[in-house]
């Protein structure tokens, strides 16, 4: 009875050839495993953020500056001796001084770059990743734009202290007595510049950290 019963369980058993097998195996559909990107830290987010605000206020700034400078015209009458009757209309504008030339168009190349440079750093906060490139070379203008921005703040901060305290070693009389006006738009201008550099120092410490961040330790 024992050996029927063997029979019948080898005669049930289908042996499958070796090469068969491995042809079976070829036949399955190996999928890849599916890659994901990582998504955005909050910290990267937060750098983004950081850098769009920065520039906003980096182009306020300038082009407050500029305004504020470029409307500072005062006129004043002076009498002609020896005839006191005699009466001189001087004006006192920006456009006397080299330094408040060149401090009206430092800031301005400020404020076109970061009106760019602000919606560059925009679009890369709603795509991260799109211009990694642009954005790395950033540090090197701002750099570049903080000596001049700097350059043109103390050069006009030079001339005007000395319009408000003149210079008796070499003769040189203050005039922001009779032109307060004028000095007055002169010392917020050169305020509000001053604000824009340390916002430039700012941008360029977050860009250094950033690059610092994507170096692979």
């Amino acid at each position: 009875m024992a050996s029927k019963d063997t029979l019948v369980l080898e005669a049930e058993t289908v042996v499958v050839p070796p090469h068969e097998a491995m042809a079976a195996e070829h036949k399955k559909v190996e999928y890849p495993p599916e890659v994901k990107t990582p998504a955005a830290s909050p910290s990267t987010d937060c750098f983004a953020l950081a850098d769009v605000v920065l520039r906003f206020l980096l182009f306020a700034s300038a082009l407050v500056a500029v305004v504020v400078m470029v409307t500072s015209k005062q006129t004043e009458k002076f009498p002609i001796l020896p005839f006191p009757p005699f009466l001189v209309a001087l004006p006192a504008k920006f456009t006397h001084s080299p330094a408040f030339i060149y401090f009206v168009a430092a800031l301005s190349v400020a404020g076109l770059y970061g009106i760019i440079t602000t919606l560059l750093s925009f679009y890369a906060l709603l795509k991260p990743g799109c211009c990694p490139t642009v954005l790395s070379h950033f540090v090197i203008f701002d750099v570049l734009l903080l000596g001049i921005v700097a350059a043109a703040t103390g050069a006009a901060g030079g001339v005007a202290y000395i319009g408000l305290k003149g210079n008796s070693h070499v003769g040189w009389k203050k005039v922001c007595n009779v032109y307060d006006e004028f000095c007055r738009h002169l010392g917020a201008s050169i305020a509000v510049s001053l604000f824009g550099s340390i916002v430039l120092v700012l941008l360029v410490l977050l860009s250094v950290y950033s690059l610092s961040k994507k170096i692979p330790k």
